[in-house]
């Protein structure tokens, strides 16, 4: 298996204009990663494109229907900056599985909804539904315990980690072998720079990329886990 902390490189995949990495699975099958803005990314791998939480209208405004179709969607929660019918309508074609939490999926047509603790087998992934929420006292309207979802895609043997909206909550101590992480530090609404760092250090990722975080200092990540082993990229996710 080659190593999977590999040098970024530049790719202009249809609609999106992006600093892109490539990974490789167990079978050295490539897995190329592109930060989209906030907490919107794609993945493609084997031919197949996977996005996450995908939004058109933060800026800068997003056109997805320059986009190839979606063959996998994922959503995390139903905050109008995670779930966006029009993105979703954009990147839909005729056999797009789309994935969301509860709430989400009631809002969605033909989405599967998985809740927190559910696995699901797809033909090209196996997808784990994981806790996403706020455990500080004074964030507890922001994210309420149970509603929303991390996922965890295992891709040919990579694992990666998209955590959604959520703190460094104990359950975090629950996820093994992760390769490549997306944590959130957006403030008020996740997690510190402080809180991140924790994050990570508990999680263990090759590869962590700090995502969905606006106006923070975002450096500061970087130097919080220089002694940690852990690769940290960070790319375009304001």
């Amino acid at each position: 298996m080659k190593a999977i902390l590999l040098s970024a490189m530049m790719l202009f995949p249809l609609g999106a204009s992006a600093q892109s990495d490539t990974l490789y699975t167990k079978s050295d099958k490539p897995v190329v990663i592109t930060p989209i803005k906030h907490g919107t990314l794609q993945i493609e791998y084997n031919g197949k494109n996977i996005h996450v939480d995908p939004v058109t209208q933060l800026p800068p405004v997003t056109d997805y229907s320059k986009f190839a179709k979606a063959d996998y969607i994922f959503v995390t929660h139903e905050h109008f900056d995670h779930l966006d019918v029009k993105a979703i309508e954009q990147l839909t074609k005729e056999g797009t599985v789309i994935v969301a939490n509860p709430n989400s999926a009631q809002q969605l047509t033909e989405a599967i909804s998985m809740k927190n603790g559910e696995e699901k087998e797809f033909k090209d992934m196996k997808v784990e539904a994981v806790p996403a929420y706020n455990n500080s006292a004074d964030k507890q309207q922001f994210h309420s315990k149970g509603r929303d979802n991390g996922y965890v895609l295992t891709i040919d043997g990579l694992r990666i980690y998209i955590a959604g909206d959520t703190e460094d909550i104990p359950e975090l101590a629950d996820l093994k072998d992760i390769d490549v992480a997306f944590l959130p530090c957006n403030l008020p609404y996740t997690m510190t720079p402080e809180q991140l760092a924790k994050a990570a250090k508990t999680i263990q990722p090759k590869v962590l990329y700090p995502y969905h975080y606006s106006e923070t200092k975002i450096e500061k990540v970087v130097e919080l886990l220089k002694d940690s082993g852990i690769e940290v990229r960070i790319r375009n996710f304001q």
